[in-house]
């Protein structure tokens, strides 16, 4: 039976979408179903770090999401007569990936860039009010069945890959079950367009209160948001209200400053699906995982999983095995787990509303603070342990820097998209001139000669140059 594309995803969110994009460069053809007409208008993720902005960049994208993102120095967690309890600094700072540690964005400006990317990729298409109502696995691929403006209508793919979200039609589907992190609080998000930022906070917030745990973020341009959780006997519909939220809103002195521009509860919440691939069939983003939002990590997440996913897709489709599918979850997962880890940590200090249980607390965390034990500083996230690297090699799962030059130019820029193979004696070459000290520090420090590095910038191992070679191209089947 003929393919109507390589891969099928469902789903077109800010994953599915850079998904695609990032298959579509390479050749691969796909298809991007969404249910859904348009973009969503409204703010939802807030942050994005240095590692997936350089993910972005692969896509195209970098650029025009950074021009109406912000900077912050900091991400504060204060007592309610603000003490700092854990402080998170340098997020202003250019971090390993090349770009600012913390980025507040708009995503629906996200998606737009990434959309207009793809419509841009002869070998993409994005089909909106196509929703998926089941799909047929066989040994070759999958026939999905859609629901679409002109009728029902069936496709042939490859793979087929649910980046859905957290309802996930095609993890239901699949019949993949969660596993369930144990952290479950609702809360009430207010954003805000803002008229006189002088009024505003400019750095991260949490503060730990037990009257009334608040966050206050920085945004994209123009924009600020608070989010409140909401206490025992109050209703969703209760705190939702206009009058509710100015009341919210008050101690913060901004009623001349901002405009409410929308108003959501949420539950936040902590999961990871039990299988992230079922044969043919791939979860990324929310269907595979949620993640509470104090770490700022789930877009990242799901930004991550689609760029693990997308090169091992691509070389599997030239001919590679397909059990290199296989790393795919076990690659991710101690690494979102850790994510996740720190995000209901985060959570479990500041959702703490029984006011002697949070004076513990408070007292614990400022003497660990005071002496120099606090669990704050540069947050790090464990590399790759097995997978698809080359085990005992120096640096092998690790994440490779992207130096950025006296001039603004990027490593990657140069360098390119795909897996690249790295000497020390490469570094006098023309163009990696701009880079030879960063790039001298880096081999000096690891102690290598050469570096093959994935596409998705993680080392695949280190040692002799025809060695590395020759274990690329048997994993990869080139």
């Amino acid at each position: 039976m003929a393919y109507d594309c390589d891969v099928l995803i469902v789903g077109g969110g800010p994953a599915g979408v850079t998904l695609a994009v990032l298959l579509a460069q390479q050749g691969t053809s796909v298809l991007v179903a969404e249910k859904e007409a348009a973009i969503y208008p409204l703010p939802r993720a807030a942050h994005l770090d240095h590692e997936v902005m350089r993910i972005l960049q692969e896509a195209g994208v970098a650029d025009e999401v950074a021009r109406t993102s912000r900077t912050t120095a900091r991400y504060d967690f204060l007592t309610a007569d603000r003490q700092v309890l854990l402080r998170f600094e340098g997020s202003d700072q250019i971090g390993p990936g090349g770009w600012p540690g913390a980025n507040m964005i708009h995503q629906p400006s996200v998606e737009q860039a990434l959309r207009a990317q793809l419509a841009a990729l002869p070998k993409a298409r994005l089909e909106c009010r196509w929703e998926m109502t089941g799909f047929v696995e066989d040994a070759d691929g999958v026939t999905a069945t859609l629901a679409t403006p002109a009728g029902e209508r069936q496709l042939r793919a490859r793979y087929l890959v649910g980046a859905d979200g957290a309802r996930s039609p095609v993890r239901t589907a699949s019949q993949i079950a969660f596993e369930d992190l144990g952290f479950e609080e609702p809360w009430l998000v207010v954003d805000a367009l803002v008229d006189d930022y002088s009024k505003l906070p400019d750095i991260n917030l949490q503060i730990c209160d037990p009257a009334r745990p608040t966050t206050c973020v920085l945004m994209g341009e123009g924009r600020h948001r608070w989010e409140f959780m909401i206490l025992p006997g109050e209703s969703a519909e209760q705190v939702s209200q206009d009058v509710f939220v100015e009341k919210l809103l008050e101690p913060w002195g901004v009623k001349d400053a901002v405009r409410l521009e929308r108003k959501a509860v949420y539950t936040f919440q902590a999961r990871i699906a039990q299988q992230w691939r079922k044969g043919r069939v791939l979860l990324a983003g929310d269907a595979a995982h949620q993640t509470p939002p104090f770490a700022g990590q789930g877009m990242c997440s799901g930004l991550r999983d689609v760029h693990n996913l997308a090169w091992k897709l691509t070389a599997v489709l030239r001919g590679a095995d397909d059990t290199l599918l296989d790393t795919y979850q076990t690659e991710r997962g101690p690494n979102l787990r850790a994510t996740i880890d720190m995000a209901v940590m985060m959570g479990r200090t500041v959702c703490i509303t029984d006011p002697a249980a949070a004076a513990m607390r408070n007292e614990q965390m400022l003497a660990a603070r005071a002496a120099g034990h606090s669990p704050d500083g540069n947050v790090s996230y464990p590399p790759i342990g097995e997978g698809a690297v080359l085990p005992g090699t120096p640096a092998a799962g690790s994440y490779f820097p992207q130096p950025v030059a006296a001039d603004g130019t990027r490593l990657d820029t140069v360098l390119g998209s795909g897996h690249w193979l790295l000497a020390r004696s490469d570094l006098d070459r023309a163009d990696l001139a701009p880079f030879r000290d960063q790039l001298e520090g880096w081999f000096a420090k690891t102690g290598v000669e050469a570096v093959l590095v994935r596409p998705d910038r993680q080392v695949f191992g280190s040692g002799d140059p025809d060695s590395l070679k020759a274990a690329w191209a048997a994993l990869v089947g080139a």
